[in-house]
């Protein structure tokens, strides 16, 4: 995620065209601008600091709310509108003759029932509407017919025929169906922005965890400072139950870090010098002083953030589908609404009003905003979701594809397995104990940053170490050192026939724990063979449960590991893995995925590392890692926060569900209009479709699709309560026999 976001400002724009929604074209970095000396300011201590940033732009027919209007106002604004629009449309019903039946209420003769009437529409619609007509009078002026053209051609063509009626011609009068109209358009785009300022919540949420100040080093001195203006290279102090301001690298002291918030690991950290630390945790039991790293923009919590917007601004490709749908409804709409005036009018003989009623109803009935709605909710409330559980989107193109993979391709270490060898085994000679070899060959590697010498460590934490003298190190071999002045060999078989150690007393055990594919470590001292300490990979906990659902939704899954084949199929088989590829170059993994694409699959690739990159980027949909690279994040579709193989199945999980919404809500939307049309143009006369039946139909419709797309909020998945086998902890062979240095 090296992509800085922008630092300056955050745009909020709210469309007329549903489609177009994007609840927050945010460039967020933690409530703050540039000044001029370089160093960022905060734009205050509110709740909605970041909120002050925003204004509202006109563009590619949006609505224009008003200049610092914020996602939530926006929201309010909405339902104002919607109010007020029914409290004057209710009254208009209840004095008009639906479907040709006696209005419910009837005021006295003395009453102008009409001019009661008119200026009821007159408040339903005249106020409420006028952020379309804004929206439509740009679209119009770029050459484009959007949604809100079509809207505004509905209403107003429903309400100007009806004021004809009124004061000039004496005909029939349609305002129920233009305020009826405009309520239910004006409540499916409320429950749009309901579920959009939901979605952003969750990232106002997130800006919410950064603490406002940091204490500092400053020429010696603690001092404490906006937490946005900590630089890079800042020396930043952080006590017991203190969050942590910015990410960094801890250089002095230790402690355990709550990183829940960012990971949704519930049991904390240990850190210590030379450890990561990342901005908005929280500090548990120690004190310590770290290096900044990343500032701003940078920071693991404003990535995470740009990446949820990221998702929430783009479209999917069945929303690209029913944009292209909307734009030829609205001139297919105009042109049925002028073929049926002519058709019944002049070659039929019906008289004027017959052919206008006809017309105004095809004009009614063919407002798309069912059509525009269907995908956008869908793709904000499934965003939302998968940013609560750690599952970061980065676009709707990616959450659509997810929803059709056939094939995931895990990668071994990192992904399936943790990626750091612990030690699984000690096997001893006779009279020696486990914690003896320990300690010897702790006490020579204690100084080495070699991944099995600092599992080696890591198992002997707790036990007391021997000072060591005359240290050497055999590159690919192994070290010896002066323990109590006798010598000590820590190494692989090769190591000990250099040091005259014979190691046939635990040749069975050394074969049989090689042959799972552990790495043997064998430990010697005054020329003797002492034991042998068997070392691997963990495998993660929720591996094998992952698998397991994974194959339940009808998915293959392929391991894909540049490890031996022995080591590979040891884990394969513990976790349920059938496919198989090893010795995999990280060059031809790519390959490896074309492979699979070419046999008609789609594929997914799980991984973390610079060597994955390759198939993410080939991959239909690339999932990394959390706790992977910047290189494996950066060719990713979706990251994986909390570095769990489950977040695989809950991303696809996901992705079925919005995938299942969108299609659910544009079939009842295509459908409706296929129906619709021949009907309000009076195709099965003398079964006619009045202009109040046809704006209640095609309320009723937005509101289906809106309320469809709310359901997804509800859904929680396969998370049924884990298998406490596949909690049990696994181990998987480490990458290879190698020897410690």
């Amino acid at each position: 995620m090296s992509d800085a976001l922008r630092p300056t400002q955050a745009i909020i724009n709210y469309p007329v065209q549903p489609e177009l929604t994007p609840p927050m074209k945010a460039a967020f970095s933690c409530a703050q601008v540039a000044s001029p000396n370089g160093r960022r300011k905060p734009l205050g201590n509110s709740p909605l600091a970041h909120d002050s940033m925003a204004h509202i732009g006109v563009e590619h027919g949006t609505i224009q709310h008003g200049a610092g209007m914020h996602s939530h106002a926006m929201a309010r604004d909405m339902r104002n509108r919607f109010l007020i629009a029914l409290l004057f449309t209710v009254p208009v019903l209840l004095l008009s003759p639906m479907a040709g039946l006696r209005p419910l209420v009837v005021l006295p003769p003395s009453v102008n029932t009409n001019l009661v009437v008119f200026v009821l529409a007159s408040g339903a619609i005249l106020y409420p509407v006028w952020p379309f007509a804004v929206g439509a009078i740009h679209a119009l002026r770029r050459g484009a017919a959007d949604m809100s053209v079509l809207i505004m051609l509905s209403v107003v063509t429903g309400y100007l025929f009806s004021v004809g009626g009124t004061f000039f011609y004496g005909g029939p009068e349609f305002y129920e169906a233009a305020s009826m109209l405009l309520v239910f358009v004006l409540l499916g785009h409320w429950l749009e922005m309901r579920a959009r300022v939901g979605a952003t919540d969750a990232i106002r949420g997130l800006v919410d965890l950064a603490p406002p100040m940091a204490t500092v080093l400053r020429n010696g001195r603690e001092v404490e400072i906006p937490t946005a203006e900590v630089a890079v290279n800042d020396l930043i102090i952080v006590r017991p139950g203190g969050k942590i301001p910015v990410d960094g690298e801890i250089v002095e002291g230790a402690s355990e870090v709550d990183e829940s918030t960012l990971t949704g690991e519930s049991v904390p950290v240990k850190k210590g010098p030379g450890d990561p630390v990342v901005g908005a945790t929280l500090n548990e039991s120690g004190s310590f002083r770290y290096r900044a790293t990343k500032v701003g923009a940078n920071t693991a919590l404003a990535q995470i953030i740009r990446l949820v917007q990221q998702a929430q601004n783009s479209k999917a490709p069945a929303q690209l589908l029913a944009d292209r749908a909307a734009q030829w409804l609205v001139w297919t709409a105009v042109v049925i609404g002028l073929i049926t005036f002519v058709v019944w009018f002049w070659w039929f003989g019906q008289t004027l009003f017959f052919a206008l009623t006809l017309m105004v109803t095809v004009f009614i009935i063919a407002c798309p905003d069912a059509l525009v709605l269907a995908t956008p909710m869908a793709v904000a409330i499934a965003t939302a979701l998968g940013a609560r559980i750690g599952v970061l989107f980065k676009n709707a193109v990616a959450l659509e594809a997810a929803a059709r993979l056939t094939v995931v391709v895990m990668d071994k270490t990192g992904t399936l397995t943790v990626g750091r060898p612990v030690v699984v085994d000690v096997v001893t000679v006779p009279g020696t104990s486990d914690k003896a070899v320990l300690a010897l060959a702790a006490a020579v590697e204690r100084n080495s940053e070699h991944p099995l010498a600092r599992a080696i460590i890591e198992r002997a934490a707790g036990i007391e170490l021997t000072a060591v003298a005359d240290f050497t190190a055999v590159p690919g071999l192994g070290a010896r050192a002066e323990v109590d002045r006798q010598a000590v060999s820590v190494g692989n078989a090769e190591f000990m026939a250099t040091q005259n150690v014979p190691v046939e007393a635990l040749d069975a055990e050394a074969t049989r724990l090689q042959g799972s594919g552990l790495t043997v470590v064998y430990v010697a001292r005054a020329g003797a063979l002492r034991g042998i300490i068997a070392i691997a990979d963990v495998i993660r906990p929720t591996a094998a449960e992952a698998i397991a659902r994974l194959e339940a939704l009808g998915i293959d899954v392929v391991m894909l590991t540049g490890d031996n084949r022995t080591t590979a199929e040891r884990i394969a088989r513990e976790l349920g893995i059938k496919t198989v590829l090893a010795k995999v170059l990280p060059g031809q993994k790519a390959e490896a995925v074309r492979e699979l694409q070419r046999q008609g699959k789609a594929v997914g690739v799980v991984g973390d590392g610079v060597n994955d990159a390759p198939a993410l980027t080939q991959a239909d949909v690339g999932l990394a890692v959390g706790a992977g690279t910047d290189v494996a994040i950066d060719s990713a579709d979706v990251v994986l926060t909390k570095s769990d193989p489950l977040d695989v199945v809950r991303t696809i999980e996901i992705s079925r569900g919005a995938l299942r919404k969108m299609h659910q809500n544009l079939f009842w939307a295509a459908a409706y209009n296929v129906v619709a049309f021949p009907l309000a143009a009076g195709v099965l006369y003398p079964i006619l479709l009045r202009p109040e039946i046809a704006a209640l139909a095609m309320s009723g419709s937005t509101v289906l699709v809106a309320v469809n797309a709310l359901l997804l909020k509800r859904f929680r998945g396969s998370d049924a309560a884990p298998n406490e086998t596949s909690r049990a902890p696994k181990t998987a062979p480490s990458s290879s026999p190698g020897s410690l240095v």
